[in-house]
């Protein structure tokens, strides 16, 4: 009972075209992976661009540079935060268990 002989044509078909899709598979998985890099680099490039364009404009945005309306609207706004700030609450939560049916149920300590 030889199923599986050396001498049979079709089991070296079989090796061959098994060979044949796993590196059919490997190349098109480095295809696949020369797209990504090639989408991420692109990708990276425009990002550059906009973060060179950022620093520009934060660079461009001093404070000599600045109206008076917008110097009035800091100091605004940073005198409200500080007065806020002094009166602020002490965030203190108070739960008073109210008993109900549903909640008996869950919790029957109340």
């Amino acid at each position: 009972m030889h199923l599986l002989s050396i001498t049979d044509p079709q089991i070296w078909l079989l090796a061959g075209i098994s060979i044949l899709v796993v590196f059919s598979i490997l190349l098109i998985l480095v295809l696949i992976l020369g797209i990504f890099t090639a989408a991420a680099k692109k990708t990276s490039a425009k990002a550059k661009a906009v973060k060179t364009t950022i620093e520009t404009n934060r660079e461009a945005k001093t404070f000599e540079k600045a109206s008076e309306e917008d110097k009035a609207a800091v100091a605004t706004a940073l005198f409200l935060y500080f007065q806020e700030k002094n009166n602020r609450e002490s965030r203190v939560l108070t739960i008073v268990p109210y008993p109900s049916a549903w909640g008996a149920q869950l919790n029957p300590r109340l």
